[in-house]
């Protein structure tokens, strides 16, 4: 099996997860490696583990992708050889603040009146038929995480630039995923009750939804850029519809599936 990661079907699916496990352990292998190298000899380690990732991922994207799924990892790279060439540790401690400025801009440009929310965005890669009031809970929870990446990333600064490192890396590498983790939880328990059991779909089904969603936000950026736009009809626009690589194959891969997704974590 694993003669065939590289290439065919598995080629995708096993970069993507490589890229993801790594996006996600970043704190704690910055953690790990400050304790025993220099900072110039961490970055460069990071690079030579993530850059083959990131690139690989970018030569699966279509060029309509690579804007939406590469952000994130490339942003990355970039602090890493930063850190690098300056010889300094602050430089990779500030990654996740600026992940989640990122992901805050991703968010909060989705906002706007003529734009469709992000959440919105990821539920109808699996429903396209929301009703107003599902509309209106998918704008709402596109604040609450704006608000989330905003005190995430606040919290991360003041480590950064205050804390022990272990502070920092507890935080990053494992409370965050945690309070990610109860936002999540607790979305999918409040639309349950307001909406019914049929909006959330099936335990196996939700959790799904929501690993999918994780996936596209942390390991790519975003799944669904902000400067797509809305056909007047309420259906997504063109570039929605054709989109975005796996999510837009899902979508065509079953196309009558009835239930509103959880919110990306």
């Amino acid at each position: 099996m694993s003669g065939h990661l590289g290439s065919g079907r598995y080629g995708p699916a096993a970069g993507r997860a490589l890229a993801g496990l790594a996006l996600l352990a970043y704190p704690m292998l910055v953690w790990v490696g400050l304790t025993r190298w220099s900072p110039r000899v961490l970055a460069l380690v990071l690079l030579a583990v993530l850059a083959p990732l990131a690139l690989g991922r970018m030569r699966g994207s279509s060029r309509q992708a690579l804007r939406e799924l590469a952000l994130l990892p490339i942003v990355t790279l970039a602090m890493l050889a930063c850190a690098a060439i300056l010889d300094a540790a602050g430089v990779m401690l500030v990654v996740p603040v600026v992940t989640n400025a990122l992901l805050l801009i991703a968010f909060a440009a989705t906002l706007r009146r003529d734009s469709r929310p992000m959440v919105e965005r990821f539920a109808r890669l699996h429903r396209s038929d929301l009703t107003p009031e599902q509309q209106a809970w998918c704008r709402g929870w596109t604040r609450i995480w704006s608000g989330f990446f905003v005190l995430n990333g606040g919290t991360a600064l003041l480590l950064a630039l205050f804390a022990p490192l272990d502070w920092w890396a507890f935080y990053n590498g494992m409370l965050a995923y945690v309070l990610m983790g109860l936002l999540f939880a607790g979305e999918w328990l409040l639309r349950r009750r307001r909406f019914g059991p049929e909006a959330t779909g099936s335990a196996r089904n939700a959790t799904g939804g929501g690993r999918e969603a994780t996936r596209n936000v942390v390991a790519h950026g975003t799944a669904v850029s902000g400067g797509v736009g809305d056909d007047r009809d309420g259906q997504p626009a063109a570039a929605d519809r054709v989109g975005v690589g796996d999510a837009a194959a899902h979508v065509r891969r079953a196309p009558d599936e009835r239930r509103l997704p959880d919110a990306p974590a």
